[in-house]
């Protein structure tokens, strides 16, 4: 597939005409007069311009040249790093093509092993992201860092309040799980939340977060693919989007969730939307993107492959229970201290999922208490 014709090149500005070895400018491969060759590449960068979907219509500047231009700046991490920079896509004749194009685009790098980082453009665009999962022909799993969650009815309100409805409605369904993340109770109504607990999908809310950013890591561990919204980051640290709000996530925070994200071994694509230049005169928040988008290298490069659950990297501990069910039984990493639980259709023995999972929940078990992520992978499995 020749991904070139989507995207429109680079220039040299941008890139900045002396590259420092130590950079990441130096280890980026940016389409300027040729196209990267993103077969050969671990991480392709895509920038987005798509603002249809908003009902604040576009920003007057290009909001992912901004960030690249601080990303390429910051200081290679550790280990090898092979990130082509796609360039910025061209936009559809309508909105809906341009959902169809991320598509073809995702479907295309997922099918050879290329992590796309999804950057800029509405958060709508998330719902083009999701698409391209379609393609695998297996049930697949997401989370969303949002400060709301967008499951406004569909008619009369604009793609960005809605897509997350559509994604939950798409038919025919390929989605196992969900899970929300870093929302604000006082922006959500009730009846969404209550409808998300429902459809048995997990949620963790900002001040959750605030109290002990690990308990988000286990939510973006089991994620196919993560959309993160900047909205979800308070102002004084991502001054980006509108209207302002004092509250969210630090920029710590969010760089840690991205890191968690990046370190994912099943994560195959992460998009990073809703960025507004204007808003952002002094480059603070363009600062915090391109940082988040560091740490998501740098996570990548430090994945451990941990899938296999019989190997001696691998401590198992069965836990017993009074009553169904007898025993639960819970896989830690010798390496990297991460935890899983193993989880046993009541209604089909023959039916397993090993589910990403944390200390909490092994403590808890083995106090006689069922994890609540046991309960909700019990209820998604039958």
């Amino acid at each position: 597939m020749n991904l070139a014709i989507f995207f429109d090149p680079l220039t040299e500005e941008l890139v900045g005409p002396a590259t420092p070895p130590t950079t990441l400018a130096a280890y980026v491969s940016p389409f300027l007069d040729t196209f990267p060759d993103w077969r050969s590449s671990d991480i392709a960068l895509i920038g987005l311009d798509e603002w249809r979907g908003s009902a604040s219509g576009a920003p007057a500047a290009h909001g992912a040249n901004a960030v690249r231009h601080r990303f390429y700046q910051l200081q290679k991490g550790t280990g090898a790093v092979r990130v082509a920079d796609l360039g910025n896509l061209r936009p559809g004749l309508t909105l809906e093509d341009t959902y169809q194009r991320l598509r073809e685009i995702i479907a295309a790098l997922l099918e050879h092993n290329t992590v796309p980082i999804l950057l800029g453009g509405s958060h709508d665009l998330d719902y083009g992201q999701f698409l391209a999962y379609e393609t695998l022909d297996r049930a697949v799993s997401f989370a969303t860092v949002d400060a709301r969650v967008d499951m406004a009815e569909l008619e009369g309100a604009c793609p960005e309040e809605s897509h997350l409805r559509r994604m939950l409605l798409h038919e025919p369904t390929f989605l196992f799980n969900f899970a929300q993340l870093a929302h604000q109770q006082y922006l959500v109504a009730p009846d969404v939340l209550a409808a998300l607990e429902k459809l048995h999908f997990e949620t963790l809310r900002l001040g959750a977060i605030h109290a002990d950013v690990r308990q988000a890591e286990p939510l973006l561990r089991q994620a196919d693919f993560v959309s993160f919204d900047v909205a979800a980051l308070r102002w004084n640290d991502a001054p980006a989007y509108w209207p302002a709000n004092p509250f969210g996530l630090t920029n710590e925070e969010a760089a840690q969730l991205a890191w968690y994200a990046g370190h994912n071994d099943s994560l195959t694509s992460f998009g990073l939307y809703g960025y507004r230049p204007e808003y952002d005169p002094h480059g603070l928040a363009a600062a915090t993107l391109a940082t988040m988008l560091w740490y998501f290298v740098e996570g990548y490069y430090h994945r451990r492959q941990e899938t296999d659950f019989q190997s001696r990297r691998f401590m198992r501990y069965a836990v017993g229970l009074p009553g169904t069910p007898a025993k639960l039984v819970f896989y830690k990493s010798k390496r990297t201290e991460k935890w899983w639980l193993e989880v046993e259709s009541l209604a089909d023995s023959d039916i397993k999922r090993i589910v990403p999972c944390s200390y909490q929940d092994y403590l808890r078990a083995a106090q006689g208490d069922l994890p609540n992520r046991w309960i909700l992978t019990q209820a998604l499995l039958g």
